[in-house]
């Protein structure tokens, strides 16, 4: 059964990627910095001009939201009870060169490259067990 969960846990990071790219894109015209408010928010149009079409969800994730340098997938529709209305964040990080690094569920930045500043707030609910090896 945890294997099944990971691989549901697992959907909201594939759906999850192309927001991680319309940020990076923005991110490059917009010149994001360390401060949260200079990220973009919002999908479908909504928030600071992150231009991504359409409501993202899957046949595990219920929706994934952006707020400043970071990204909530929620669980639900046909997911398992044990991640059902749980949260996966994914959160921005900025290295001393000013490249952009995600940072995955728990994974902070003494995973990342030294001096990295973790940027968004998005939290991470889904217990440790059900996340991969890079979101720990």
């Amino acid at each position: 059964q945890d294997y099944t969960i990971r691989s549901q846990v697992t959907e909201g990071l594939s759906l999850a990627s192309g927001l991680e790219t319309a940020i990076l894109d923005y991110c490059n015209t917009a010149g994001c910095t360390n401060v949260a408010g200079t990220w973009p928010t919002g999908v479908s149009g909504g928030g600071t001009a992150l231009n991504y079409a359409g409501a993202i969800s899957g046949t595990y994730v219920s929706g994934i939201t952006t707020t400043g340098g970071g990204i909530t997938i929620t669980y639900g529709l046909k997911a398992n009870t044990n991640i059902a209305a749980k949260t996966l964040g994914i959160n921005a990080g900025q290295t001393l060169a000013g490249d952009i690094v995600w940072l995955c569920g728990t994974a902070n930045t003494t995973t990342a490259p030294t001096g990295t500043t973790a940027i968004g707030t998005a939290v991470t609910n889904v217990t440790t067990k059900y996340l991969p090896k890079n979101c720990q």
